[in-house]
């Protein structure tokens, strides 16, 4: 449709109409079903007031989307196509790793590639809009929701949400197979107090600006369609109603023209956090934020209108507001074909899904991260007695938390996948503990370290449930739930020959498995394949490549924690493990992670010759162009990530020791010696002044190679 016929369309509306289009309901509201809420239900309101809504939120199949469009379409004076929602996080039908396990690939084209397959399924599912990509600013594994995240790097946030959005967009919405898509949740989101989920956030303007804002911007920058407020209270204020940051912020610095989503009943949720006295004073403080759709609270059904004869809420803001909606409901071609391809037939997802679990194994090996390794891994193929032990030995319960429509049915068990690939093995599996939270039943864990004792190579397969992480599951400890922390003693006091496959959503508090466990690989929660690429990277058939997004803690004390730290008057000089008095350091912990940002071994040894700038001399708003030269030492040919930081050394500001500044992959066969050549964006030097400017100050740089907390070259150059 024309932008004329868009306007003319809304001029014809009347007021009840336009306010409609500003309203989405539930599935499960509309059609009486058990549909998936993923929020408090909300209280009923009047068949009038329900007359008129504009989209559909967790519906499950593309018949339940293509029967109610139909039936809503044939009730309407003016048909506009309604709008269908959902959370394709990692994945429709085929569940991918989840974001935070995707965002340790640092495969930017790879994520794009898995956004652009959970698209294609989910279009075919009936689905026009995704809530994702999530790159909510992370520094604190208690939070659940980190498994939905980017990780704790702005930078690398930014890359692989502008990925994801680019995936699920491709190059032109009214293509079948594409997805719109809702950056979310703007602002602060990622740092509750506690790490407890929806709880209140107290982020300055310095900190907000330099690292939590930075990755929303890349995203609509990417172009996605839609932004979704956090419902939080940011600085005393939830984000739908908070001026500063839904209009300043939003409309008037980043020029962002696409619609704004509530988050699920937080309109409603606004009196209950006290800043609005009912749900008509809700209404009119999202309106006036610029919140153009309310998600399920009902408010702007029930009050808006009324608002409007008031006078406490213009008609022009309810046109500009469902403008907005229009025009996405128009960028998918929507006016012209309301069903936009999707299929009644499910054999037509279940055919793309098929298709798809190549990628998903792909991935699966891609993100996953060697923690540690003393030599036993990858294991002899010619095993011929294998024990796969743990809660998570033969569980199909590895998809994550988001998994959306997959059915974990056809998930690969790590059991099936070494059967698959060592056919002739003898394969034994014992639980030997759960993995649920307080579980103190250890009555298997004499059975499971038998098991090891008379094996060749043991597989513990240990970590967290999948209701262990995502919204709403924040937990106070991050260690081992259950028995496990005593599984690992005993079986890898069995048989040193023990690798620990670790499976989950969040970094968890590995210290005491460290000291104990000869091998350690992070799987994160892995999708549909993670049976068959553990198997392959635990047998050599494939390489470790992955790199954490996310520091892992040596104690949950340290919460939070975050590479980029800033240097205090009185750093720590002494050793990690020995106390330092009068400096900034924890008398019973070190200060640095576990695992830091970065981190992640190979089959393989790197080793970086040489690092060369081609200046060292910059003007304010110049590049860095950087070569590395690395050799690949060992006897495996192995995928190294080559990781770039930037140090300011002396700012009218304190700025962090270490920050991400570039990135790159490179491939090297044993012996082979080659240059990677990557670009430092002069965006990287910037800094927020205390003026709250984003400056490039004159001075001295360094400029490292390696990982957080471990910068293997250094070389310093000049900005003037």
């Amino acid at each position: 449709m024309k932008t004329e016929a868009l306007k003319k369309l809304l001029e014809s509306m009347t007021l009840a109409e336009k306010i409609g289009q500003l309203v989405q309901w539930n599935y499960a509201a509309l059609a009486m079903t058990d549909a998936e809420v993923t929020g408090p239900e909300t209280l009923q309101l009047s068949a009038d007031a329900m007359k008129y809504f504009g989209s559909v939120l967790n519906f499950s199949s593309a018949d339940e989307m293509i029967r109610l469009q139909k039936q809503y379409l044939a009730g309407q004076e003016h048909p506009v196509p309604l709008l269908f929602m959902m959370d394709v996080i990692h994945g429709y039908r085929t569940a991918f790793p989840i974001p935070l396990a995707q965002a340790g690939s640092f495969d930017p084209d790879l994520v794009k590639e898995c956004a652009r397959a959970a698209s294609a399924e989910a279009a075919a599912g009936g689905v026009h809009l995704t809530f994702t990509p999530m790159v909510d600013h992370v520094r604190d594994p208690r939070w659940g929701r980190v498994m939905e995240s980017c990780g704790e790097d702005p930078y690398l946030s930014g890359i692989m949400g502008a990925a994801q959005v680019e995936g699920f967009r491709g190059k032109d919405l009214t293509d079948k197979g594409t997805l719109a898509v809702c950056v979310k949740h703007y602002a602060g989101y990622g740092a509750p107090e506690g790490g407890r989920d929806y709880n209140q956030a107290e982020l300055s303007e310095h900190v907000l600006r330099e690292w939590y804002l930075p990755a929303y911007k890349a995203c609509l920058d990417a172009g996605a369609d839609m932004i979704m407020p956090s419902f939080n209270s940011l600085n005393g204020l939830p984000s739908v109603a908070n001026p500063w940051l839904m209009n300043q912020v939003l409309r008037d610095e980043w020029r962002f023209e696409g619609a704004v989503i509530s988050d699920y009943n937080a309109l409603d949720e606004l009196i209950t956090q006290g800043v609005a006295e009912n749900r008509q004073h809700a209404a009119v403080q999202a309106m006036n934020c610029g919140c153009d759709i309310d998600m399920v609270s009902g408010c702007y059904a029930s009050d808006l209108e009324k608002a409007v004869r008031e006078g406490l809420i213009s008609e022009d803001q309810i046109n500009t507001a469902a403008m907005r909606v229009l025009k996405v409901k128009n960028d998918l071609g929507l006016f012209e074909d309301p069903f936009r391809g999707a299929s009644a037939d499910p054999e037509t997802v279940n055919r793309l899904a098929r298709e798809h679990r190549p990628l998903a194994e792909k991935a699966a090996i891609a993100s996953a991260v060697l923690l540690k390794n003393t030599g036993v891994l990858p294991f002899d193929k010619a095993a011929k007695r294998i024990a796969v032990i743990g809660p998570f030995a033969d569980s199909r319960e590895i998809v994550g938390a988001w998994c959306c429509n997959c059915d974990t049915r056809e998930t690969v068990t790590v059991a099936e996948g070494i059967r698959t690939l060592l056919p002739d093995a003898e394969v034994t599996v014992v639980t030997g503990c759960s993995a649920r939270i307080g579980d103190t039943d250890g009555s298997m864990i004499g059975e499971a370290a038998h098991a090891a004792e008379n094996a060749d190579c043991v597989i513990l397969c240990v970590g967290e449930e999948m209701e262990c992480s995502g919204e709403g599951r924040s937990r106070a400890s991050i260690s081992l739930p259950g028995m496990q922390a005593e599984l690992v003693r005993r079986v890898a006091g069995a048989n040193p020959n023990t690798a620990v496959v670790l499976f989950g959503g969040r970094p968890l508090d590995l210290t005491p498995v460290e000291k104990i466990a000869p091998a350690m690989l992070e799987m994160w929660m892995p999708g549909t394949e993670g049976g068959t690429a553990a198997a392959k990277l635990l047998f050599g058939d494939a390489e470790p490549c992955g790199k954490l997004a996310m520091s892992f803690p040596k104690s949950a004390g340290q919460l939070p924690l975050f590479y980029a730290r800033s240097n205090t008057g009185r750093p720590k000089q002494a050793p990690e493990d020995e106390y330092q008095p009068y400096c900034s350091n924890y008398m019973d912990c070190g200060n640095l992670p576990l695992y830091s940002f970065g981190h992640g071994l190979t089959y393989t040894e790197f080793r970086y010759d040489e690092l060369r700038s081609e200046k060292t001399e910059l003007r304010a708003g110049e590049d860095l162009n950087v070569t590395v030269r690395l050799t690949n030492t060992g006897k495996r040919t192995g995928t190294e990530t080559v990781q770039l930081y930037i140090n300011d050394k002396f700012s009218s500001v304190v700025t962090p020791v270490q920050k991400l500044a570039a990135f790159g992959r490179i491939t090297l066969a044993p012996g082979e010696s080659s240059e990677i050549s990557l670009t430092v964006s002069h965006e990287r030097m910037k800094l927020w002044n205390f003026a709250g400017q984003s400056v490039i100050e004159p001075g001295a740089f360094e400029i490292s190679a390696g990982y957080a907390d471990h910068l293997l070259l250094t070389q310093t150059f000049t900005v003037s």
